[in-house]
């Protein structure tokens, strides 16, 4: 915690009971560092740090929840009700994170995937940054971008870990926003990557994708549009499917086949996600980014999870409980970054990981945005009260 930030939280305190907060826009949040996309890699390997130490607490009865989900009916009686469309929903995602940190906070969204149709992002996410002894706001912030930079560069821990120091090459399937991060965070970890292959659904995702690509990344010299997922996979050291899908029906996920992947290569799925059976081998490394989170996951959905939620992490609880896979073969990425299992040991090995998504990730980010915008002079203050009216 640099120390102009520090005093600004001590001076919160000293001002108590009166209570004021920063609200930063998107513009603001930008000014304050939320596409530093190495630094945020850094600070998502600090908290891997503290969730393998096991200071920090999220929600549900083992501490590990994604978060808490609104949705909706097939048929409902009430016509004002929101129907059931593709990733319609509204979540809660509570968290604690020590360490330097020390923060609290909830990122709570809407999502419909119709929203693209108006112009808008599928999910518009906002995020409330709490003091950790009083709960008083600290911040209440624009959160789609902290949210897609969060995301991405977990994949880019896990490729700092996992992926080979030499790697050249990555396979993109669906050229999003999460790909683009996701991208960003493998830059930030193999700094050799030169060629970028991507598969896309539309011709317009595709061309903005390349066109942010050669003005980011000058340093990436080859773009290849392939036909198929499998041509996405060929060839690639790193891998990622980035692609937002219906849910339901897992056979219809995009699909990983081991004969499509090269020796050493490392597979980052942030999205839907399936597996054929060479890849069940245990000799295919397989990772999440905290099993606590698809313990959560598997004990609250109906089984087969992996029907339910799409990440491959989730398949990999339902190969568990049906025998088809020994627990001890999963591996923990926060483990990996403290050191307590081993990084990639050879150039061969295959690994695949799964990247689910966390609250702690949000409060990480966030607290570390929230204090650069102090230090910076950035954002509105804004009152919650001089002295509340209830005691």
């Amino acid at each position: 915690m640099n120390e102009m930030s520090k005093t600004h939280e001590q001076d919160l305190q000293a001002a108590l009971p009166r209570i004021d907060f920063l609200y930063l826009s998107e513009d603001d949040m930008i000014a304050a560092g939320v596409t530093d996309m190495p630094g945020c890699v850094d600070c998502m390997e600090e908290m891997f740090g503290l969730l393998h130490s096991g200071d920090y607490r999220m929600a549900g009865a083992n501490n590990d929840s994604h978060g808490a989900m609104v949705m909706f009916p097939e048929n409902s009686p009430f016509p004002t009700m929101p129907k059931p469309t593709a990733d319609r929903r509204f979540m809660a995602m509570p968290a604690y994170l020590g360490g330097s940190f020390c923060t609290a906070g909830m990122k709570w969204y809407g999502s419909n995937i119709a929203n693209r149709d108006k112009g808008l992002p599928r999910s518009i996410l906002m995020f409330t940054l709490n003091d950790a002894d009083t709960g008083a706001p600290l911040a209440f912030m624009s959160a789609n971008l902290l949210s897609a930079y969060r995301t991405g560069a977990v994949p880019g821990v896990g490729a700092r870990h996992l992926a080979r120091k030499d790697s050249r090459i990555v396979g993109i399937y669906g050229p999003g926003v999460m790909a683009r991060t996701t991208l960003a965070a493998f830059m930030a970890a193999c700094p050799k990557i030169d060629t970028v292959k991507i598969k896309g659904r539309g011709q317009k995702s595709l061309d903005a994708f390349i066109g942010w690509v050669k003005e980011t990344y000058p340093q990436i010299t080859q773009i290849e549009l392939v036909d198929d997922i499998e041509a996405v996979v060929r060839g690639s050291d790193l891998v990622t499917y980035c692609a937002s899908g219906e849910t339901g029906d897992p056979s219809a996920y995009p699909i990983l086949k081991r004969e499509w992947l090269k020796p050493g290569a490392f597979a980052a799925m942030p999205a839907s996600c399936e597996i054929d059976a060479a890849m069940e081998a245990r000799d295919v490394r397989k990772v999440v980014d905290n099993t606590g989170l698809y313990e959560a996951w598997f004990e609250e959905l109906p089984k087969p999870a992996h029907v339910h939620v799409p990440v491959i992490g989730v398949k990999f609880m339902d190969m568990i409980a049906e025998g088809r896979m020994d627990k001890s073969e999963l591996e923990d990425l926060a483990d990996i970054v403290a050191g307590a299992t081993p990084g990639r040991q050879n150039d061969e090995e295959i690994i695949i990981m799964s990247v689910g998504g966390m609250p702690v990730e949000d409060v990480a980010w966030g607290t570390q945005i929230y204090r650069n915008a102090v230090a910076k002079g950035i954002g509105q203050t804004l009152n919650l009260w001089n002295e509340p009216a209830l005691r």
